[in-house]
């Protein structure tokens, strides 16, 4: 499967993207696509190859319905999902991989009247159109109750993010200072990997010391007068980021 860059060039062609909308209903030969689209079969054949060693469609020899040697068919048989929020303070874009079972296996993550879908259904081959409507319907409107609720996460972040951004701004002096900070920020609760960042921006390691230090400083300070307490500790230790976050890094274990 492509990673999130390749993903990502693939589906800006709308024309590639014509094609997944009617490969994920059915298989279809290239020239039906064409005919489809309203572009060459030459054409069609360029994007299904491009489709194909990305590993978003799969080929297959069928049948001719004519009598005539065999035809390639082309189907979509694997999944994903790519999220992209986007915004003052807000940067997201990630690659996730849909879960992998029958509905049995998917209902152990899920919940409510979803899982009674997934029971009533696990095990069998075909559904009635009426039957299944009225569970897409269904899980229709979880989605997008969901999706309501992911907004409201999503715009709330960001909010809390843009107050945290102008105490970033008044606090810490240097671009370098500002820009790890924000890093830290965009996965609170994980652990910062500061070597990477440190060759990213090319920082020698008496100046990475250096701005690991200036940072530990201001944000110790910050906590200090957060809660009205002196942190006090011998020189040589070092706090670590998420003490001077306030997390606690057992916490979810």
């Amino acid at each position: 499967m492509a990673d999130l860059d390749e993903a990502l060039g693939i589906l800006q062609n709308k024309a590639r993207r014509a094609i997944l909308e009617r490969l994920v209903r059915e298989p279809h030969y290239p020239l039906q696509l064409a005919k489809q689209i309203g572009i060459s079969q030459q054409a069609v054949m360029k994007h299904l190859k491009l489709l194909e060693s990305a590993g978003f469609v799969v080929k297959m020899k069928a049948a001719s319905n004519k009598g005539g040697p065999p035809k390639n068919i082309y189907s979509v048989q694997q999944a994903i999902s790519i999220r992209i929020d986007l915004g003052p303070d807000l940067f997201q874009c990630n690659q996730r991989i849909l879960p992998a079972g029958g509905p049995l296996k998917l209902s152990n993550k899920l919940q409510g009247e979803m899982v009674n879908i997934a029971e009533v259904v696990s095990g069998r081959k075909m559904i009635g159109v009426g039957e299944g409507a009225h569970h897409l319907s269904a899980i229709s409107e979880a989605i997008e109750n969901l999706d309501r609720e992911r907004d409201a996460l999503i715009a709330l972040h960001q909010q809390i993010k843009q107050r945290v951004s102008t105490t970033v701004d008044t606090d810490f002096e240097s671009y370098e200072q500002r820009l790890m900070v924000h890093n830290i920020l965009e996965s609170p609760g994980s652990k910062f990997n500061f070597r990477e960042f440190a060759r990213e921006l090319k920082l020698g390691a008496k100046d990475s010391e250096k701005l690991m230090d200036e940072v530990r400083a201001r944000m110790v300070r910050q906590l200090a007068e957060r809660s009205g307490q002196f942190i006090a500790g011998p020189q040589s230790i070092e706090l670590p980021w998420w003490a001077a976050l306030g997390i606690d890094p057992t916490e979810n274990q």
